[in-house]
């Protein structure tokens, strides 16, 4: 099995910074493709950027040029750097990885998921 643990989450004004941190753990082998879902009150459950285990992104449109997304696979963990928030950004921000070599787009195809963490940006 893997475990993936969340952090980073929190508060922050509009135009604002957060860096989430992904740890994961288990049957690391077992892991390819990793990256950021993320979900509002009401809405889907959406992907907002995916990377391969050799460091290929993929961005959601609404996020490019504003998060970036990266991975040590020796230490086994992903971030996401997001910059100039908005309010729309605001949702729950879950770690997801896949034995696929890309993450898939479709939340239903998912090997694994971390339990979520909180972001919220005030306007």
């Amino acid at each position: 099995q893997v475990q993936l643990v969340e952090s980073g989450g929190g508060l922050v004004q509009a135009g604002g910074s957060l860096r989430l941190s992904c740890v994961a753990s288990g049957i690391i082998s077992s892991i390819n493709g990793m990256g950021w879902y993320r979900q509002a009150p009401g809405k889907q459950r959406e992907l907002v950027a995916r990377i391969s285990r050799l460091g290929s992104t993929l961005y959601e449109d609404s996020v490019k040029g504003r998060f970036t997304i990266s991975r040590d696979n020796a230490k086994n963990t992903m971030n996401l750097q997001m910059n100039s928030l908005k309010p729309e950004d605001t949702a729950v921000y879950y770690c997801a990885a896949d034995r696929a070599a890309i993450l898939p787009a479709s939340r239903l195809e998912v090997d694994y998921w971390g339990q979520g963490t909180q972001v919220t940006v005030s306007s």
